[in-house]
């Protein structure tokens, strides 16, 4: 790890620029890593802030959350939800955190929840569908997972923008962010146990303390027990195999299933031959769409509560069971689940069709070292305030939760609800080459399998499929409040041939076409062949990305020529120190130079509580101040040089 330069005053930011080439806007590429976010550039740069510091894809998809979390208000709030995929290069192995709050625990408050019902989305005071807030220990423990910054670092950003002042709850939540921070710098121990000290001070202290004064002053069910007892679990992704590609998806307290059943369903029919955007490969797409979401609305709920089905739902006999139902000459108007339990097409006892906002956002990141993130930010603003003094905005997942009797999905005490948010990763080679995020509700699915299915079928770039004409079906019971399915309905951009659209009329499908953006998505593609990361937003839908051109010689694309176990280097006041965890440090040799080449001067290297230590006061070797800019350090060992960049800052 070599941690660059910690956030800089503006006047450095612009020396800074003159180190590092960056690019913000809806599509961009590099070799030095990629963000691809919300509708504004905060994000998008807060990440990109992390990359260049040296931080992880963990890291910069922290800082981007916290600002999107402001930014994207509306539609992303800081006491919302985080699914997140996360694929490691050490380990070379995707993991998932659970980004997700859980129903109240009080048993009385689920007994009201089912007498009286989910109260409505935008309801005031709806705080009564509130999860608990998962968004600050889902960055925890992705940080303490896989990152190397402090949440010092990651929560700059959103605090640059809450002291620039904007709404009404800003100086709350610059106020808790602030306490977060400072649980951070006055505990004690590792790394890991600092940032484990901002979790508890939320989920267990003074902010856990106040939530719950709120709570129970707004007539809300979640206590401070509710918050001691949230857990982010890291879980194995689910996944199947595509055409060579393996998709990774999150569990089943999501939708993302969906996708994987209906990619399953679509392997034995040869879509490049029936032509992209054809009336055939619409027509076969949405029909195999319906059947895996008919089994999503039967089946899919929290696994630590309900059995699922997976495994067969995923199998190849399932899907051959499933896949003759469709007729390529006629859309569907019925809704067929099908029966994983007993491996039969159809489903002789379906769950009746009971009565079942948009407000998701979007993030994937990848660093120059190879790790890749993949989440999908939600949380509606419930009615009901900021928190209180904490400016914690809370949202509504509950409402995908049922209280229907003997349904998987149905409401007990600590539940996940099943989710329509669904990131998702692909891998190929057993190296990621793809993250999908995508907002959108019941669209999410289908408008990442859109994505997915132009880059693997058609070869679509990153910045071709966000802007290629998409589709989507209502022919489910939707997620929220649980509207009855629209059947045979698709939904078209206007941009589709007539002669197709007329083509599906004729086919059955019903609805209509719109010019307007199916879904809200980004991806990011990571080239292995030519090192480098490929980043994409649909522009239509306000999305934006960014990408560092060139690595630093530690990144990812380039080799390690010496086996360092930590390499770290922090810019302070007119000074920088290095620590170095070296293997044979003996033999090593540190020397500065400024960024043309030119020696400044050479280090010695201390023993300093297991760490080789050397300190930079930011004097040259005659005692000269050197000023403020980017420098060059070189590490010599073996005859084998490695170089860092990093900033001097005032």
């Amino acid at each position: 790890m070599v941690k660059l330069f910690s956030r800089l005053p503006f006047v450095v930011s612009i020396v800074l620029s003159l180190c590092f080439s960056t690019f913000s806007q809806w599509y961009a590429s590099g070799r030095g890593g990629a963000v691809a976010a919300g509708a504004t550039t905060h994000s998008v740069n807060a990440g990109l802030d992390m990359l260049r510091m040296e931080g992880k894809a963990a890291d910069a998809a922290a800082a981007s959350l916290l600002v999107l979390a402001i930014k994207d208000y509306g539609m992303f709030c800081m006491g919302g939800e985080v699914p997140f995929i996360h694929y490691d290069v050490d380990k070379n192995e995707v993991k998932v955190l659970s980004g997700q709050g859980r129903a109240p625990l009080d048993e009385s408050a689920i007994d009201w929840l089912i007498q009286n019902g989910i109260p409505e989305q935008y309801t005031s005071g709806n705080i009564k569908t509130a999860a608990v807030p998962a968004v600050i220990d889902l960055c925890v423990q992705a940080m303490k997972l896989w990152g190397v910054l402090t949440f010092e670092d990651v929560v700059e950003p959103a605090l640059d923008i809450l002291d620039a002042g904007g709404s009404s709850w800003y100086d709350e939540l610059a106020a808790t962010l602030r306490t977060l921070r400072d649980a951070e710098r006055n505990a004690s121990g590792t790394r890991e146990e600092k940032l484990q000290a901002v979790s508890d001070c939320f989920y267990r202290g003074e902010i856990a303390d106040a939530l719950d004064s709120w709570y129970r002053n707004n007539g809300g069910f979640l206590r401070k027990a509710d918050l001691e007892a949230h857990v982010t679990n890291l879980e194995d992704p689910i996944s199947i195999d595509y055409k060579g590609y393996t998709v990774y998806k999150c569990d089943t307290w999501t939708q993302g299933a969906v996708l994987l059943q209906t990619l399953q369903l679509l392997k034995t029919y040869d879509l490049q031959s029936m032509g992209h955007l054809s009336a055939d490969y619409i027509h076969v797409i949405a029909e195999a769409m319906k059947l895996s979401f008919a089994d999503r609305d039967e089946y899919l709920a929290d696994p630590e509560f309900s059995e699922v089905p997976l495994d067969n739902l995923l199998s190849d006999e399932y899907a051959d069971l499933r896949r003759p139902i469709i007729k390529m000459n006629r859309a569907s108007d019925t809704i067929i689940s099908g029966d994983p339990w007993n491996m039969q097409a159809r489903n002789p006892n379906p769950h009746p069709n009971l009565k079942w906002p948009k407000g998701t956002t979007t993030l994937c990141v990848a660093d120059q070292y190879g790790n890749v993130v993949s989440c999908t930010p939600s949380g509606w603003g419930s009615q009901a305030g900021a928190g209180g003094t904490t400016g914690v905005t809370h949202g509504t997942r509950l409402i995908s939760i049922l209280t229907w009797d003997n349904h998987p999905n149905r409401i007990e005490p600590g539940k996940r609800p099943c989710i329509t948010l669904t990131p998702t990763l692909v891998c190929k080679d057993g190296k990621p080459v793809l993250a999908i995020s995508v907002a959108g509700g019941d669209m999410q699915d289908q408008t990442a399998l859109n994505l997915f299915l132009d880059f693997v079928e058609f070869d679509f770039m990153p910045q071709d499929a966000v802007t290629k004409p998409r589709f989507h079906t209502k022919h489910l019971t939707g997620f929220f409040h649980q509207p009855r399915p629209v059947l045979a309905s698709l939904y078209v951009n206007t941009s589709v041939p007539s002669s197709v659209r007329t083509e599906l009329s004729n086919r059955g499908h019903t609805g209509s076409s719109t010019g307007s953006a199916i879904g809200n998505p980004v991806m990011i593609y990571i080239d292995h062949s030519d090192k480098t990361f490929y980043a994409a937003g649909d522009p239509d839908a306000n999305r934006k990305v960014g990408a560092i051109e060139n690595p630093t010689k530690s990144g990812y694309f380039n080799t390690h020529v010496i086996k360092s176990q930590r390499i770290e280097i922090i810019s302070q006041p007119g000074r920088v120190k290095i620590h170095y965890y070296l293997i044979n440090p003996e033999t090593a040799k540190l020397s500065l130079y400024n960024v043309k080449g030119s020696h400044i001067r050479d280090l010695s290297l201390a023993n300093e509580q297991g760490a080789h230590t050397a300190v930079w006061d930011g004097k040259n070797k005659n005692g000269a101040v050197m000023a403020l800019g980017c420098y060059l350090l070189k590490l010599v060992q073996d005859g084998k040089t490695v170089s860092q960049k990093f900033v001097l800052s005032q």
